[in-house]
């Protein structure tokens, strides 16, 4: 069987994981508890995510005749722990039995529904759809949302994952819960320092800051994220804190990029995430407050080698869209500041109110520009001055005079390659370059 569950949190505490954790401590009794759980990320712009939008599945072989236990047991935590009261907590149970799970046309069901669940934007009606195509056990609280994303985690664990890394996520004693986190600063550093790149993501280097545990009322003390589960148990052993209550070893599709579609320009929505190519139409500019924007788009050249029919909005056979490095990405807007027209880049990040937040950057390559300079005496070496309309240049202290302007290449100090935000600006689907392998990559340490 196989159980997945979401939404049960909020704002004010409670986390899904910590409840998968408890459910599993509950029914190991009443049968084998198959793999690690998998924590799930779904796409990051939907707006009644509490924090990360994760949903949870594990699977569990169960000893005869006790599969409605499971299920009960199951619906009753959830009916226990979850924040119901919350106005925007909505759960959802769904069970994948074993006459469930023969069923190809489900799987691949499953399958486009997963995808569509980190990618896109689904309706609790298309979870309904799906579970009453296939007559799936299931339990939805309230409106019942978080189906889509207990469908969504069954699928990751009944079609597999294209990659996948892990999390150890330590928790909370319940005397603790709601109080300030007791974790020792230097020692997370240095088992980061012990263990990166098989763990990534513990720590902002560059900012000097502990990103691996929330800030929230919730259950959750830390997450140490990584490909190697070896060094993220050597982490977990390193760090100095207050007593965890419990700790699982999670499967998850954090750090893969899975949400990004890979579109044109013309085809973006909001809400949505992409990896897009053009080039930078203008030069970045920094507003109050830090954050830095510039146009990047294609022309109707690019648009007739695309082969696609575009929607003018600067210029007749023009796209574009604003790109953002929010304050928050810190030293990632020094290289978006850097930038000029001409440049082409391919961009990553999520389209929100008909900006794209950047993620990371990839500078294919560099434009060339010139500075134009007035001539330079060849006497005394300082620059001519206009000598009037149509008039040349003439030096006022040897009284050379010239016509010709001089033309220096302005010297780009940015190199082509991919760059990304710091790890306390990332999101936890989005991959770190340490993980990309790519030789071109610029990681943010």
């Amino acid at each position: 069987m196989i159980i997945g569950i979401d939404d049960t949190d909020s704002v004010d505490g409670m986390c899904t994981t910590y409840l998968t954790a408890v459910l599993i401590d509950q029914i190991k009794e009443l049968g084998t508890i198959k793999g690690m759980p998998r924590l799930i990320r779904l796409n990051p712009n939907i707006k009644y995510k509490t924090r990360g939008n994760a949903a949870l599945s594990l699977e569990i072989e169960a000893n005869p005749g006790l599969e409605q236990n499971i299920m009960d047991t199951a619906i009753s935590l959830v009916e226990e722990m979850a924040d119901v009261d919350c106005d925007n907590t909505n759960p959802g149970v769904v069970f994948l039995q074993d006459r469930n799970e023969q069923d190809e046309k489900l799987r691949n069901a499953l399958e486009i529904f997963m995808w569509r669940a980190m990618q896109d934007v689904l309706t609790i009606g298309d979870a309904r759809t799906l579970i009453d195509r296939f007559e799936l056990a299931h339990k939805g609280f309230k409106n019942g949302r978080g189906l889509i994303g207990a469908l969504a985690a069954c699928g990751a664990i009944a079609c597999g994952l294209p990659d996948h890394t892990y999390e150890m996520v330590a928790y909370r004693l319940p005397k603790n819960f709601g109080t300030l986190r007791s974790i020792d600063h230097d020692s997370v550093f240095r088992a980061d320092e012990v263990t990166y790149p098989g763990t990534w993501d513990t720590v902002d280097i560059a900012n000097n800051i502990v990103v691996f545990a929330p800030h929230s009322p919730d259950p959750v003390l830390f997450g140490i994220r990584g490909d190697n589960i070896h060094a993220i148990r050597q982490a977990f052993d390193l760090i100095e804190s207050e007593t965890p209550g419990r700790a699982i070893l999670y499967m998850t599709n954090q750090g893969t990029d899975l949400h990004l579609l890979d579109e044109h320009i013309s085809n973006l929505s909001e809400e949505r995430s992409y990896c897009v190519t053009g080039k930078v139409h203008d030069t970045p500019r920094t507003i109050e407050g830090g954050h830095t924007f510039f146009t990047f788009g294609i022309d109707d050249v690019e648009s007739e080698v695309d082969g696609a029919v575009e929607v003018g909005e600067v210029g007749e056979g023009t796209c574009t869209i604003e790109c953002a490095a929010f304050e928050p990405t810190k030293g990632f807007r020094l290289v978006v500041r850097q930038l000029m027209p001409g440049d082409r880049v391919r961009v990553y990040g999520s389209v929100q109110n008909d900006t794209m937040n950047l993620e990371k950057i990839d500078i294919i390559e560099l434009s060339s520009h010139e500075i134009a300079e007035n001539p330079i005496c060849p006497s005394c070496g300082k620059h001519m001055k206009s000598a009037g309309r149509s008039q040349g240049y003439r030096c006022k202290r040897c009284g050379t005079a010239d016509s010709i302007i001089n033309l220096t290449s302005v010297d780009r100090t940015i190199k082509p390659g991919i760059y990304e935000v710091p790890p306390s600006a990332r999101r936890h689907i989005s991959m770190p370059l340490v993980r990309s392998g790519d030789k071109r990559a610029f990681p943010s340490r």
